[in-house]
C-alpha cells in the first residue's frame, strides 16, 4: 500500500506552497487539501501563466491529476465557484478531477459578517483575520452547530441553513455591528450551492484510502504555516486549524502509519502576515528591502507581510513537531544582493538564554541572538544545479542543515515551476 507524503510550511504561512506542490505534482497522482479555507493564497508560476489557488489544491494544474478538497477543510462556495471559473479561463481542466469531501464544512456569508464584527470588537487586540469567515465556520464546526457540503441535498437544507444564520444574526447583533448586505451575498450564495452540486461530492477518506490500496500516489498539502497552528503556533494569534502534519490523518482521513515522507517548507528569511509575536522582525530599511524584493504582499489580502531574519531556533521547533524529512528553501534569490545575512540560532528571554521555541513567546519579550554570514552577491536565478549555486550559499544551507539535522533537498532561485534547483 502506498504511503502518503505531506508537503506544509514551517513557518507563519505564505513559504511558497503552491509553487512546490505544482513541481512535485508531477509524481503524484492525486493531491489532497487537508485544513484551511480561502484564507490561502498558493501561487503558481508556469511560463507566461500565473494563479493563486485558495481552496483548490495545487496539483489542479498538472494533466490526469485528482484533487481532494479534504473533509479538514471549510469551504466558501462563492469563492470556490470564482476559483474555478478563474483555472478554466486559462486553460486548466476541473471538471472530473475535482472531489470534494461530503464532511467538509460550509462558510456561511454570516460567518464573514461574524468574522467582521468579532475582529471589529476586538480592537486593538484584534488577531488580523483575513476576514473570510474561517475561525467563526471552524467554531461551528467544533460546536457541532456548523453545516457541511454533505447536507446541500438534504430536503431540509434551506430550514438547517436559515436556523444557523439567525443563531449568527443574533451573535451579530449582540456585537453592535451593523452595515452589512446580507440579501446579497446570500443570493450568491445559493447560486453557488448550486453550482456546487455539479461536481464529485464524496466520502473522502473512503476515495483516498482506495487510492492508496491501489498504489496511487498522494500528496497532501497544508495550508498556512506551522507557527499558526491553533495547538502549537502563537496563540492566540493563529488560524483555526491544526496545520502540522497531524492534521493531515483527521483533515483526510487516514491512518498515522500512512504518513510518508513529509516535506517542510521554508523561506530563506521570515515574514508573518497580522499580529502576533515575530521574534526576527526588522523594521528598518534591510527588512523594507526584504519586503520590495520578495513581493511580500499577501496572496489572498494584498495585506504587506512584515520581514525578518530567518529563525531557526522556531524553524528546528516546527522540524520537530512535523517530523519533517526534508527540508525545502523558498526564495533564495531574494537575498541575492545582501552583504551579510543574519540567522536567529537562540532567544535571550527574562534574563535566560534559550535554545527552543516557548509557550511564552506570544506573552514575553524575547531578544534573538543571531550568526552572521557572508552574502553570496550574485543573480542565481539562472542557476539549475546545485554544484552551481555560489558556495556562500550552499555554506548558508550547511549550516541550516547542521541546525535542524534535517537535509535540504530542494531550492527555489525564483517564482516559475522551472526555477527550482533539486539536489
Amino acid at each position: 500500500m502506498k504511503s502518503v507524503d505531506v508537503v506544509l510550511g514551517l513557518q507563519w504561512g505564505d513559504e511558497g506552497k503552491g509553487k512546490i506542490v505544482d513541481v512535485l505534482a508531477s509524481d503524484y497522482k492525486a493531491v489532497a487539501r487537508f485544513q484551511g479555507g480561502p484564507n490561502a493564497g498558493h501561487s503558481i508560476c508556469f511560463g507566461d501563466k500565473s494563479f493563486v489557488l485558495h481552496s483548490v489544491p495545487s496539483g489542479i494544474f498538472r494533466e490526469d491529476t485528482l484533487n481532494f478538497i479534504g473533509n479538514g477543510v471549510v469551504l466558501d462556495p462563492i469563492i470556490l465557484m470564482e476559483e474555478i471559473h478563474g483555472i478554466e479561463a486559462i486553460g486548466g481542466k476541473v471538471d472530473g478531477r475535482l472531489l470534494i469531501a461530503k464532511r467538509a464544512n460550509l462558510i456561511l456569508p454570516t460567518h464573514r459578517i461574524l468574522d467582521a464584527a468579532n475582529e471589529a470588537h476586538k480592537g486593538k487586540s484584534k488577531i488580523g483575520s483575513t476576514l473570510k469567515g474561517i475561525g467563526p465556520a471552524y467554531t461551528d464546526k467544533i460546536a457541532r452547530t456548523g453545516l457541511r457540503v454533505g447536507d446541500i441535498c438534504s430536503p431540509d437544507f434551506r430550514q438547517k441553513y436559515e436556523a444557523l444564520r439567525d443563531w449568527h444574526l443574533i451573535q451579530i447583533n449582540a456585537l453592535g455591528y451593523t452595515g452589512y448586505d446580507l440579501a446579497e451575498s446570500e443570493a450568491k450564495w445559493f447560486e453557488a450551492i448550486e453550482a456546487l452540486k455539479a461536481f464529485r461530492i464524496v466520502d473522502n477518506e473512503v476515495e483516498i484510502n482506495r487510492c492508496l490500496s491501489e498504489d496511487v500516489s498522494i500528496l497532501a498539502e497544508g495550508a498556512q504555516g506551522s507557527l499558526l497552528d491553533i495547538d502549537f503556533g502563537t496563540y492566540p494569534f493563529v488560524t483555526s486549524s491544526n496545520t502540522l502534519c497531524a492534521g493531515a490523518c483527521t483533515g483526510l482521513g487516514i491512518a498515522p502509519a500512512r504518513i510518508g515522507k513529509v516535506l517542510g517548507i521554508f523561506k530563506a528569511y521570515c515574514t508573518r502576515v497580522g499580529s502576533g509575536p515575530f521574534p526576527t522582525e526588522l523594521f528598518d530599511e534591510t527588512g523594507e528591502t526584504m519586503r520590495r524584493l520578495g513581493h511580500e504582499y499577501g496572496a489572498t489580502t494584498g495585506r504587506a507581510r512584515r520581514c525578518g531574519w530567518l529563525d531557526l531556533v522556531a524553524l528546528k521547533y516546527t522540524v520537530m513537531m512535523n517530523g519533517a524529512t526534508s527540508l525545502i528553501m523558498m526564495k533564495a534569490d531574494v537575498m541575492n544582493d545582501f552583504d551579510t545575512i543574519k540567522v536567529c540560532v537562540g532567544y535571550e528571554m527574562g534574563g535566560k538564554k534559550l535554545d527552543y521555541f516557548p509557550y511564552e513567546a506570544g506573552t514575553e519579550e524575547i531578544t534573538p541572538v543571531y550568526r552572521e554570514f557572508k552574502g553570496w552577491k550574485t543573480d542565481i536565478s539562472g542557476v539549475r544545479t546545485y554544484d552551481a549555486l555560489p558556495q556562500e550559499l550552499k555554506d548558508y544551507v550547511a549550516f541550516i542543515e547542521d541546525y535542524t539535522g534535517v537535509p535540504v533537498g530542494i531550492v527555489s532561485v525564483g517564482p516559475d515551476r522551472d526555477q527550482t534547483v533539486v539536489r
